[in-house]
């Protein structure tokens, strides 16, 4: 008897460098032996200097994107990424809802990693109304988290304090990354069951880090679809992106791409 693959669906946006979004969530659901099947919400014209535009994908072309994975294939967990507009989150969280889609990860994506805007500020407040009480694990950097809280978020005590704020909007856990801290670590904060987990690791001295968030995110709902804990596939996802950082690709004349395909540098 044949063993069925896990599957699972990213609800995300293009990169045409190949970077981030639905491409590197793709590469590194891959690289886990689960089959990757996506909804584009927004194409982008971007690379290792930034996003230079973007247009979303209209909200009912991101259902029936959707609908159309999850009557045929059987998902066994999904991911959000950068989600456009209010409306298409508003979509997205009622498509998941009423197709019993999930586990869910949430990666609010708000920003790019140069600054460039992602989502709408109306969407934001949707995301945390309407998505977040649907998802298994969000996992905002501290940029992110503060956006979502309204608070600033430079070191531990604030990043405990975020993520006890958004696991109040119904997450059943939260995961703070560090990777932005101003210091020589790169601790990740995970907030489940009222109690605090950190994820300690040494700081990777590297400019290419481009879609690190998006592959974190892929690799934790990659490890949720083949059946781990939402805790324990954290632990997993981030030991994983590790690995892709350390990796990354010198490419272009800004941020090169992280590797999620790093395990075949191991094979030679």
């Amino acid at each position: 008897m044949v063993r069925r693959r896990p599957v699972a669906l990213t609800v995300a946006g293009s990169d045409s460098s190949g970077g981030a979004g639905v491409a590197a969530d793709l590469k590194t659901l891959e690289a886990h032996g689960v089959w990757g099947t996506a909804a584009l919400t927004a194409v982008t014209a971007q690379n290792t200097l930034g996003v230079q535009a973007w247009e979303a994908v209209s909200p009912e072309l991101v259902r029936a994107q959707m609908a159309s994975v999850a009557v045929d294939l059987s998902v066994d967990a999904a991911k959000t990424g950068m989600l456009a507009t209010a409306a298409i989150v508003e979509v997205v969280a009622a498509t998941v809802a009423e197709l019993g889609i999930g586990p869910l990860v949430v990666d609010p994506v708000l920003v790019s990693g140069q600054g460039d805007r992602l989502l709408d500020a109306e969407g934001i407040d949707v995301m945390k109304e309407r998505l977040f009480p649907l998802a298994s694990v969000v996992t905002p950097n501290i940029g992110e988290a503060a956006a979502l809280t309204g608070r600033p978020v430079e070191e531990r005590v604030t990043m405990v304090a975020a993520a006890r704020a958004i696991a109040e909007l119904g997450p059943d856990v939260v995961l703070v990354t560090g990777g932005h801290l101003e210091s020589d670590d790169s601790p990740d904060c995970v907030f489940a069951d009222g109690e605090v987990r950190w994820l300690e690791s040494p700081r990777i001295r590297t400019r290419d880090t481009h879609g690190g968030g998006c592959v974190l995110s892929a690799a934790l709902c990659a490890e949720l679809a083949r059946g781990m804990e939402p805790v324990d596939a954290c632990m997993a996802a981030k030991r994983f992106a590790e690995r892709a950082i350390a990796a990354g690709v010198a490419l272009g004349s800004g941020t090169g791409p992280v590797d999620p395909g790093w395990e075949r540098g191991l094979e030679g």
